[in-house]
C-alpha cells in the first residue's frame, strides 16, 4: 500500500527527532516565540512547499506557514520561499525534515525541466521511471510533473513493462506478449524493451501498444522509428543525459524516460534562517 504524505512525513521526523532533540531542549528549554525564513540559495524550480509546511503542521498546529511562492515557479538566489512563525523549539525540530524534502523535490523539478527545455520544440515528452527512493515516489514523481515532465507507470501494479529477464522467463517477446494480452484487460497497454533491430520488428509483429528502444545509438533509434511508422507509441531509454538528449528526441521518438531524473538528482540549496 502507497505511503500517505503524512506517513512519509511522520516516520521521517520519527527517524531525526527519536527519543527526543537533545540539543534544543539544551539550549531553547522554555517556549519562545520565533520567526523562521525559507531561502533559496541558488536559481532554482521549488517543489514541495504543502510538503514542507505540513512537516510543521504535523509537528505543532499553531504553526503559522506563510507561503511566498507556489510550486513550479523558477526562483532566483536569495528568494523568500516561505515565512514560519511559532515555537522556536518546533520550528528547530521541524527544519532539516522540511529542508531535505523540499530540497530533494526541489532538485528533481529543476532537473526535469531542464531535460524539457532541452528538448522543447521537438514532440518528444520527458518522463520518469521506477528509479526512486523507496518510500519517497509518490513525491518524487509528484516533482517530476512539478518540473514539466510526465510520469511514467507509478509501479508495478497500474501498468505491463515487459523487460528483459520477462522475455527471457517467458521464452521471448511473441510469447511474452502473447500472454500479457491474454492476462490483461483490454483497457491497459502493453510496452515491450527491445535492444535490436530484430526484436522491434518482432515486438511490432506481436502487437505490442509501447516499444521501448534501450540503449539504441540515434541512428539505430531512427531507423526504428521508421520501421515501426507510428504503429506503437516509441519510448527512448538508456544513456539520456543532458548532451544527448536532444539528439535523441530529434530521431522522432514519442517518449524519452530518465532515471536520472530520481535517482541522482542534485538537491537545491535551501536555507531555513531564524530572525
Amino acid at each position: 500500500m502507497m505511503l500517505t504524505l503524512d506517513d512519509i512525513i511522520k516516520n521521517a521526523l520519527r527517524e531525526d527527532i527519536h527519543t527526543g532533540d537533545l540539543t534544543t531542549q539544551a539550549v531553547v528549554p522554555e517556549p519562545r516565540p520565533a520567526t523562521a525564513r525559507l531561502v533559496a540559495k541558488e536559481p532554482l524550480t521549488v517543489a514541495g512547499m504543502a510538503v514542507a509546511a505540513r512537516v510543521f503542521g504535523l509537528l505543532d498546529a499553531s504553526i503559522v506557514f506563510e507561503f511566498c511562492c507556489q510550486d513550479g515557479q523558477i526562483l532566483e538566489e536569495g528568494t523568500v520561499l516561505a515565512r514560519i512563525s511559532g515555537d522556536a523549539s518546533q520550528l528547530l525540530q521541524g527544519e532539516r525534515v522540511a529542508l531535505n524534502l523540499l530540497q530533494r523535490m526541489s532538485g528533481i523539478a529543476t532537473l526535469t525541466s531542464s531535460y524539457v527545455q532541452a528538448v522543447k520544440g521537438t514532440g518528444a515528452r520527458i518522463v520518469d521511471t521506477r528509479k526512486t527512493t523507496p518510500g519517497l515516489r509518490v513525491l518524487e514523481k509528484y516533482a517530476v510533473r512539478v518540473g514539466g515532465g510526465i510520469n511514467h507507470r507509478t509501479g508495478l501494479y497500474d501498468g505491463i513493462l515487459i523487460k528483459e529477464n520477462h522475455i527471457a522467463a517467458a521464452g521471448g517477446i511473441t510469447e511474452a506478449i502473447r500472454r500479457a494480452r491474454a492476462y490483461i484487460p483490454h483497457t491497459l497497454k502493453i510496452e515491450i524493451e527491445t535492444e535490436t533491430v530484430e526484436q522491434v520488428q518482432e515486438a511490432l509483429a506481436a502487437g505490442a501498444d509501447i516499444i521501448m528502444l534501450d540503449n539504441m545509438d540515434c541512428e539505430t533509434m531512427r531507423h526504428c522509428v521508421g520501421l515501426i511508422n507510428g504503429q506503437a507509441l516509441v519510448e527512448a531509454s538508456g544513456g539520456v543525459n543532458l548532451t544527448t538528449v536532444r539528439a535523441i528526441a530529434e530521431t522522432g521518438v514519442d517518449i524519452i524516460s530518465i532515471g536520472a531524473l530520481t535517482h541522482s538528482p542534485r538537491a537545491m540549496d535551501i536555507s531555513m534562517l531564524l530572525d
